[in-house]
């Protein structure tokens, strides 16, 4: 019996895009090694106190175990050697780059971009200069031990394959690319009762809107699109601009920018903070398009999330978006703002457009799949203790 070890600190939403790429993973492994009888592999699945009751057992050959210590801590680096020691793993795949660097046995890391080393910018952090600086020279440190040291690397695109060779000069034949799936957001699993409730908090919004979810961290370039806003408000457009994102330091720095307080003024703007799926789900159908203005993107799971609702999609033409979305999608020059405007007046005015893009978008999703990704991420185990026969 073989013993892999997986490293889900960030399993569920308590790690956003990371915790789901971390759930649905862990997850469809464990269901696909139990689905074959030949496969001689047990799990040990390593959570964080906050997510430890989370995740549940199904499975006689998985175990858990609850870490007392928070990714990116000293403590990280200190004490997980000693628990990868005491549970005799062959093998542990980390699912970030926030290994330990002194790691007692083969690992697989999976990298999912180098923002890291792409937009080190103070504005990212909510910590004082100087240990911002310290912080970052330490995570470099890690990630460059993680790469040089993992017996194979995983990637979510070729985006970020490409940049890892060219940042890190590492063989391309280290690296195995697996796409992420596209989640479709569950209308079906809410009560009439919450149903009817969300309808009755959607009124509440405006009749013609641009969405974005995710974060407000400085590489969104939220900043320039609230400055798109300001000049569709003063043009006398009648779109709005919708921002979810659970409230935190950085929205709410965003907020009390210029752009942002001028918006708020004009009631052009509404930051619902963190809503429930099925609240979501009804902002898809109801919005006049997905807008996503990322300067940097491992893979874009938002867009394909808004495409997997029948929602049009605007996007960022930087980073991995047109590998990922293809023809799907209306690009722009997110460092551009006239061009954002432009996109932006085009995909409200053309009808035709927008439901050629519900059309291709509901196709494009169909190409990631998350049990695809699960067997792909299996195959990697296999290939790194040698069972690659079974």
């Amino acid at each position: 019996m073989r013993i892999v070890g997986i490293d889900a600190r960030f399993y569920g939403p308590l790690g956003k895009g990371l915790g789901r790429y971390t759930q649905e993973v862990v997850d469809r492994v464990i269901e696909k090694s139990k689905s074959s009888s030949e496969l001689n592999l047990s799990f040990v699945i390593f959570l964080s106190p906050e997510n430890f009751d989370e995740f549940q057992l199904k499975n006689e050959r998985v175990s858990k175990v609850k870490l007392p210590f928070r990714w990116y801590s000293v403590k990280e680096q200190l004490l997980f050697p000693f628990y990868i020691k005491k549970y005799n793993l062959d093998l542990i795949h980390f699912l970030h780059f926030n290994i330990p660097i002194f790691c007692p046995t083969k690992f697989i890391v999976t990298i999912h971009d180098l923002i890291l080393t792409r937009f080190p910018a103070i504005k990212a952090t909510t910590r004082n200069k100087f240990i911002y600086i310290l912080k970052n020279l330490a995570y470099r440190l890690v990630l460059r031990r993680a790469i040089n040291n993992s017996l194979k690397i995983i990637t979510i695109s070729e985006f970020t394959k490409k940049d890892i060779i060219s940042l890190f000069k590492v063989a391309s034949d280290k690296i195995v690319l697996i796409y992420e799936g596209a989640a479709n957001l569950e209308l079906a699993k809410d009560s009439r009762f919450v149903e009817k409730q969300v309808e009755e908090k959607i009124q509440n919004y405006p009749s013609k809107f641009l969405l974005y979810v995710g974060s407000a961290y400085p590489h969104k370039n939220l900043e320039r699109l609230l400055k798109v806003f300001n000049v569709l408000e003063k043009e006398g457009s009648d779109i709005y601009l919708v921002l979810v994102g659970k409230s935190d330091f950085f929205y709410e720095r965003l907020k009390k920018d210029e752009p942002a307080l001028e918006l708020i003024k004009a009631r052009r703007i509404f930051f619902p903070g963190y809503v429930s799926d099925v609240e979501l789900s009804s902002l898809y159908s109801k919005a006049l398009a997905f807008i996503f203005p990322s300067l940097y993107e491992g893979f874009g799971l938002p867009p394909l999330e808004a495409m997997s609702k029948s929602c049009p999609v605007l996007s960022s033409d930087h980073s991995c978006l047109p590998e990922i979305l293809e023809d799907s999608a209306l690009y722009f020059n997110p460092q551009d703002l006239n061009d954002i405007v432009n996109k932006i007046k085009i995909i409200n005015q053309d009808e035709s457009l927008r439901t050629d893009l519900v059309r291709k978008g509901l196709l494009q999703v169909k190409k990631y799949s998350w049990d695809t990704c699960a067997e792909k991420t299996l195959k990697v185990y296999l290939d790194a203790l040698g069972l690659n026969n079974i």
